[in-house]
């Protein structure tokens, strides 16, 4: 049992559960999506965007975010770089490399060795293979030393993200 696992899962009320049922698939692409969620389910769209941030400050909701389909906005070559960095500096040399404006994510992760030494990983969206190894070549010069090996793992297909669910009478 991990740490997290241990930890009470924050209870969600009914209005709390009518907002992530009705925003769980994505928000409304309107000018005003919390207006139209909360047209939806009978609220003000102030009390939507309160319990939202509540949920957010409360860890119900990790994050609001875009998930763009980057093919359709002509990027291509997505690729996932990933990074063999000397652990005592991957935190602070991840921070680093997700502040950079061609990377969408970045995270660690550890090693699988001896096939995967690979602990850092940061997704790089651009419109051609070059391009895209530039960006690493980017990542290469901010990570200089403390990087002892990398590679680009090319996206094939989009993969469907989804984030949290609850479905219709789910506790």
């Amino acid at each position: 049992m991990s740490a997290r696992d241990a930890l009470p899962e924050p209870a969600l009320d009914e209005i709390d559960r009518r907002i992530v049922q009705a925003t769980q698939a994505g928000l409304p692409l309107t000018p005003r999506p919390y207006h139209a969620v909360a047209e939806r389910l009978g609220l003000t769209a102030e009390l939507v965007m309160a319990r939202m941030a509540a949920m957010l400050e409360n860890g119900v909701i990790r994050r609001i975010g875009v998930v763009p389909n980057h093919y359709a906005l002509g990027y291509t070559a997505n690729g996932m770089t990933v990074w063999d960095v000397a652990d005592d500096r991957v935190d602070e040399l991840g921070e680093a490399v997700g502040r950079l404006p061609f990377v969408s994510h970045c995270y660690r992760r550890p090693r699988r060795l001896p096939l995967w030494p690979y602990n850092l990983f940061a997704m790089v969206h651009a419109k051609s293979r070059e391009q895209a190894q530039a960006y690493a070549d980017q990542i290469t010069a901010l990570l200089g030393d403390a990087c002892r090996k990398s590679d680009i793992l090319y996206s094939s297909r989009i993969l469907k993200k989804t984030g949290l669910r609850i479905g219709e009478g789910h506790p």
